[in-house]
């Protein structure tokens, strides 16, 4: 890879780490006989051991001396790690009951969140093809709501959660992994607390010595930093508006598992929410990058 231009090597990372998210489904799917609190707990237990050994490697504990300097910070990371861990948790019991189409359409939604924030809170000014990209979001939620007289919930809750997630992280200023890292450790004693009410009742799925099921939760981890180690590969290769193209790989790569591989059912209103996300996010994401071409001409 080091024969690669750095732009070529940033489109690699990027390919890979999206790819790799929009396939966690079926990691899920193979340990659905674990209940999602527990995948859960172990998912930051085994992360935050993974992500030390990352941080000790790549000699990254300097941000614990920035986080001294600004204790402030504290607050926003505590927030933080609530919104991640809820994502988290919902993305696997959709996972879990057979609602992966459904999670892509959180994912496929969450950027025009970001927007929709954007503007109510650092008064970004939409043009007017960002405008109809947000209508015709909310179109297609409300059409689905009025044809099929259900809330989803769980597509909102994905989208949401990650939206403010990013949001605080955006006002926190900390890199990626380190970010994680501390919200993992904040997450940690949480985690084993639950964990040890687990074995105590006997209703853990996680054993000593590990069987099968024990040696899949423990790569829990990996399949939280791997793809996020890529991710920042990618992020310091591109530009924002390349990774922003790159970023509907992921839930489309969950949509076509859900459909073609777990055969979920796809009902005709359903699939109109699609489409007409579909649209807003072309819409959208042509004229994000229009806008930028205008901008590097002037």
């Amino acid at each position: 890879m080091n024969n690669l231009s750095k732009e070529a090597q940033g489109y690699i990372y990027a390919i890979l780490a999206f790819t790799f998210w929009g396939l966690v489904p079926i990691y899920f799917k193979i340990i659905s006989t674990v209940t999602a609190t527990e995948i859960l707990a172990h998912r930051i237990i085994w992360s935050v051991v993974l992500l030390f050994g990352v941080m000790l490697f790549g000699r990254q504990f300097g941000t614990f001396k920035l986080l001294v300097k600004d204790i402030s910070k504290i607050k926003y990371l505590v927030l933080s790690a609530l919104l991640v861990s809820t994502n988290w948790l919902v993305f696997i019991w959709a996972v879990e009951h057979s609602m992966i189409a459904e999670s892509s359409l959180g994912y496929y939604i969450n950027p025009l969140v970001n927007f929709a924030l954007g503007i109510l809170v650092f008064k970004d000014r939409p043009t007017f093809w960002q405008k109809i990209a947000i209508a015709l979001a909310f179109i297609a939620i409300f059409y689905q709501i009025i044809t099929l007289g259900s809330v989803p919930i769980v597509s909102l809750m994905l989208a949401f959660s990650f939206a403010f997630y990013g949001l605080i992280r955006k006002q926190v200023n900390l890199p990626a992994l380190s970010g994680l890292y501390i919200e993992t450790l904040i997450l940690f004693p949480l985690a084993l607390l639950y964990f040890g009410y687990l074995v105590f009742t006997a209703q853990n799925a996680f054993v000593f010595p590990p069987n099968a099921i024990s040696w899949l939760l423990m790569l829990a981890g990996v399949i939280t930093v791997i793809p996020l180690l890529w991710f920042n590969a990618a992020a310091t290769r591109l530009s924002l508006i390349h990774i922003g193209f790159f970023q509907y790989i992921g839930p489309t790569v969950s949509f076509l598992l859900a459909i073609f591989v777990y055969d979920e059912i796809l009902l005709p209103e359903k699939l109109t929410s699609f489409v007409l996300i579909w649209i807003a996010l072309a819409i959208f994401s042509i004229d994000g990058y229009l806008k930028k071409r205008r901008v590097k001409e002037v």
